[in-house]
């Protein structure tokens, strides 16, 4: 109920908090995932990134805790005549799906917001729920962030750092970087900052 209550007062005040055009480390690797059919997007907010990636032919399901947010991304859909499956659901909640037919061809998100000591939990569902030969695809504040004024969370056990990837994804295929970017989406996202990005691919 915390996530959903802050999420919702932050999309109910402005009306695309972070913009309506994908993140661009997320459409910049449309190639990875050409060949590719079901999709899921984490952390989704008001739908970014599920419509650009319905748009391209995907199956998209896209998970958040807001229902504000996700009210958003179904009236963009709608308008654009989308078939897009939204879930609101805390993805503490989330659970692994066994059945090797029901998994993701591809695992995407954009500034997921998750506690240190929630982070390795969510890792492990996202390895369970990609298909052999799917990709996460992923950006993330770093945690020298708190050095710049372009977003994004103040708590350092929001933000994330190199290492936390060490101890996941150990049987995929790694790419996983700390880059400066200039951020331009919506009011939410502004001006330089620290990422990280992933890039992994399950054998």
């Amino acid at each position: 109920m915390e996530q959903t209550n802050f999420w919702n007062d932050k999309f109910s005040k402005v009306d695309y908090l972070y913009g309506l055009d994908p993140n661009e480390f997320i459409a910049s690797n449309i190639d990875l995932m050409k060949d590719k059919k079901r999709v899921l997007c984490l952390g989704e907010g008001e739908g970014r990134n599920a419509i650009f990636l319905a748009k391209e032919g995907f199956e998209v399901t896209a998970i958040d805790a807001s229902d504000v947010g996700l009210d958003k991304l179904k009236y963009r859909a709608s308008q654009d005549f989308l078939d897009i499956h939204c879930i609101n659901m805390d993805l503490n909640n989330w659970e692994m799906i066994l059945n090797e037919d029901e998994k993701y061809d591809v695992i995407v998100t954009s500034y997921l917001h998750m506690f240190e000591q929630d982070r390795n939990s969510l890792f492990n569902k996202i390895e369970q729920n990609l298909k052999s030969g799917g990709y996460f695809i992923a950006e993330f504040f770093s945690k020298e962030q708190l050095n710049y004024n372009s977003g994004g969370p103040k708590a350092l056990d929001l933000l994330y750092d190199l290492n936390d990837f060490d101890e996941v994804f150990t049987t995929f295929e790694k790419k996983i970087t700390k880059q400066l970017v200039h951020l331009n989406e919506g009011v939410g996202h502004q001006g330089e900052a620290s990422v990280i990005r992933v890039i992994v691919k399950k054998n």
